[in-house]
């Protein structure tokens, strides 16, 4: 029995260990919590949708060598999109709360019996230095309620209107890069597509891959 319990406590112990870093880094910060998740989902969709490819036996080896990459640009795209807007959205919120700029009418109250009234609005300015009891508990709910409501409209804004703007632009200077490619091949034919027969190049299976796959690829 002695390894059963020595597993079970171990067990238990990661747990209040994973349990604490939670609540230690996340909280009093539902926001930050909601912009970490999810740049976590995009990781995991997008290694998803990588090895999807990779195992894909229906796609060939040579294709694997341009759509592989592919895949993994969009989804850089993807997460530095994500993180950066969802973020940037919510920091400022945060910002506007920290200073005084944005606050509700207890709060408004609170500033004006503690004179900081001037330092409203100042970068460096922090309203809730000072403050305890319910207007800090106050604070705190107010706060994080503002951290929700930007973290989820930036993760609005960059999932359905800046990411995909984004990845087509990114799609469409690659089209175009790939077909001066494939119009300069033929202009200049080298050697590579003689009788000699010599191994293709990667711009070459890029080429192949991309006239086969374009129509359907996801952008």
């Amino acid at each position: 029995m002695k390894p059963l319990n020595n597993v079970a406590e171990f067990m238990s112990k990661q747990f209040m260990n994973v349990k604490n870093y939670l609540y230690k880094n996340y909280g009093e910060a539902p926001g930050k919590m909601l912009v970490h998740t999810g740049v976590l989902g995009w990781i995991l969709s997008s290694a998803a949708q990588v090895t999807a490819v990779m195992f894909n036996d229906k796609i060939s080896a040579k294709e694997k060598l341009f759509l592989i990459p592919q895949e993994c640009a969009d989804a850089g795209v993807n997460i530095i999109s994500f993180y950066l807007v969802t973020n940037t959205l919510k920091n400022i919120g945060s910002k506007l709360v920290s200073t005084g700029k944005l606050v509700t009418p207890k709060i408004k109250q609170y500033i004006k019996q503690n004179n900081l009234t001037e330092e409203i609005g100042k970068i460096t300015t922090d309203i809730k230095k000072g403050m305890t009891g319910d207007i800090r508990e106050h604070y705190t709910d107010f706060k994080n309620g503002v951290d929700v409501i930007t973290s989820t409209t930036g993760a609005i804004l960059s999932c359905n209107i800046i990411t995909p703007v984004l990845r087509n632009q990114y799609a469409a200077n690659k089209q175009k890069e790939v077909l001066a490619k494939k119009n300069a091949n033929i202009k200049s034919p080298s050697l590579e597509y003689t009788s000699f027969h010599k191994p293709l190049r990667m711009t070459d299976y890029q080429l192949n891959a991309y006239s086969k796959y374009s129509s359907n690829m996801k952008i």
